[in-house]
Order: C-alpha cells, then sequence, then structure tokens
C-alpha cells in the first residue's frame, strides 16, 4: 500500500493517461508529488533525468509519459516513435532501479499484441506472432518496457509492474487533425463539420474493424488499485471487455456531437488491425472492473473538448 506522505513521480502528469492518475491520487488524500512539464525535463535526456531521480527521489513512480499518436503518425514518424519511447522508459525505469523507487508502474498499450492474434487478446499472447506493420515501432518500444520491467524484477527484486491499456479517451486528449488517435479525431471532426454545417463526414477505411475504448478515469481508478493490491512479473490488461465497430463508434459520437449529415467510408484508406479486445479476466480476478459507459464517457470528453475552445484549434 503506497503510503499518503510517500513521494509520487507522475511521468506524463499533463497528458490525458497521467493527468487521470493525478487528480485519482488527489482525492485518495496523496499530497507530495513530484512534477516536471516536458520543458522542464527532457525525459529523452539521461543526464537530466539522472539528476531530477537524485534530487527528487520518488518513492513511487507511474510511467505514463511516452510520444504518442494515431495510425498516420505512427506510420509517418516511426523512428521518433521508437527512438524517444526507449529513451523515456530507459532513463526512467533505469534511475528508478538506481535510485531505491518502492514501485513502479509502466504503461503501454493494446498494439504490443501481434496483428492477427486471437480474440479477445490474452496477457500470453505476447510475442506470438507479427504486429501491425503501421504502429510496429511503438510496439516494440513498449514491448522492449515490460521486458525490461520484468528483468529488473528478475535480476535486482524490484517490484515494477506493467499496466496495458486498450484504446483511451476522456480529459485532456490530444485532437490534432492528423496525429491524434480515432476518436478524438472523429470528435473533433464530427464537431466540425456541426459547426460548418458540412453535408457529410468522410471516414477513414471501411468501418467493420472493431476497437475497446476506456474512460481515462476508470484506467486512473484501475492503475492506483493496481498499485495498492497488484505485485507480480507480466502485464496486466486494462480494459472494459467489449467493443465497438468503427462505424458503431461513428453513429455514438454523431448523436452526442449533434451532427445531422451524413456519414461515408473511404474504403481506400487502411482499416489497421481488424480487431483489438482485451480479455480482462486477470483484471477482474484482481478485483477490479470499469464504470463508464461509452456513450457518457464520450458525453464528458466532447463537453471537455468544448471547454477548451480555441486551445483545441490551435494544438
Amino acid at each position: 500500500m503506497m503510503e499518503k506522505d510517500a513521494k509520487i513521480y507522475i511521468a506524463g502528469h499533463r497528458g490525458m493517461v497521467g493527468s487521470a492518475i493525478f487528480r485519482k491520487l488527489q482525492r485518495e488524500g496523496f499530497t507530495n508529488f513530484a512534477t516536471r512539464s516536458s520543458s522542464e525535463l527532457d525525459l529523452r535526456d539521461q543526464v537530466a533525468v539522472s539528476e531530477f531521480f537524485r534530487q527528487e527521489k520518488p518513492d513511487y513512480v507511474f510511467l505514463a509519459a511516452a510520444k504518442v499518436g494515431g495510425i498516420v503518425a505512427n506510420n509517418t514518424y516511426r523512428a521518433e516513435f521508437l527512438y524517444d519511447n526507449l529513451q523515456i522508459q530507459n532513463n526512467i525505469i533505469h534511475n528508478s532501479y538506481l535510485n531505491g523507487v518502492k514501485k513502479l508502474m509502466f504503461l503501454g498499450s493494446s498494439c504490443i499484441y501481434p496483428k492477427l492474434a486471437p480474440q479477445p487478446l490474452k496477457e500470453y499472447y505476447l510475442l506470438t506472432g507479427p504486429l501491425e506493420e503501421t504502429n510496429e515501432p511503438y510496439a516494440i518500444a513498449k514491448i522492449a518496457g515490460i521486458k525490461m520491467c520484468d528483468a529488473y524484477r528478475a535480476q535486482y527484486g524490484c517490484n515494477y509492474i506493467s499496466a496495458m491499456p486498450t484504446n483511451l479517451y476522456g480529459y485532456n486528449d490530444n485532437y490534432h487533425p492528423q496525429n491524434s488517435h480515432v476518436l478524438p479525431a472523429l470528435i473533433r471532426r464530427f464537431h466540425e463539420a456541426k459547426e460548418q454545417q458540412a453535408p457529410a463526414v468522410t471516414i477513414w477505411g471501411t468501418g467493420t474493424p472493431k476497437r475497446e475504448f476506456l474512460f481515462a478515469d476508470d484506467l486512473a481508478e484501475a492503475c492506483y488499485y493496481l498499485m495498492q493490491n497488484y505485485n507480480e512479473p507480466g502485464l496486466v490488461n486494462i480494459g472494459t471487455g467489449d467493443d465497438v465497430t468503427i462505424k458503431e463508434l461513428a453513429e455514438l459520437v454523431k448523436k452526442v456531437t449533434g451532427y445531422k449529415g451524413e456519414i461515408n467510408f473511404d474504403t481506400s484508406k487502411p482499416d489497421g488491425t481488424p480487431r483489438k479486445l482485451m480479455d480482462v479476466t486477470k483484471l477482474a480476478n484482481a478485483g477490479w472492473k470499469y464504470h463508464t459507459k461509452l456513450e457518457d464517457g464520450i458525453a464528458l470528453a466532447y463537453a471537455d473538448f468544448l471547454s477548451k475552445g480555441e486551445l483545441i484549434v490551435q494544438r
């Protein structure tokens, strides 16, 4: 159990995942945080990260910092996604060991699993087949992070755990028109289509791939639960155990945003992985289940999008 006066470092505390974890810990009564923005601390810089850990000596670390994006970003900036993510996690995991961090949680992604793995995705499917080509560099970095946590546990006795969330959305999401994930991208596109009274919104692909979505504040609840109760090697899936087609998702976003036009699909564009449903049996057996329904979560995310106003447009 994390002590209430323990010093906690959330790498990426301003991002969607990190900020959700930050809010959860504050609600639970934690007040001793070591925080640095990306402008204050470049996590790719080995010397800077080493000095930060030496000065702050955090007791617990949530590694939620990463270079992230959708299909286009992953496929366009392949070198950056591999290099940046390896540097970030290598620096934080190694310096956590050097400075006696009591427990670390490494956060990955469902893209670590083989492209054509059986559904739903069980934890032991890791490294059983080829990855989805478009996000392979990011996936390889995250797989390396999982294995690094296990290696430091095996060699040094470090209590480092790995959690693999499904597709996430929520407060402080990235709504960049080219570099965002599918759900925030749809929220922005349907909102702009409504504002411009556009007759139709065109979605990449066939609309048939299925995706699972978890509200980021639910993820934060799961992360807190695991940090308090889980101390095993390997990885734990975090998700809902339910999925929807991209077409169904688009219809939900259309409903929530109030857009009245048509939805078209550009079948010349890639679909990505056919399905990525997480098997959450391990997490359920550990004692945790999500609670935010998809339509309710989209409504909360859309309200957050609207509250950002011009800040969203400029990103």
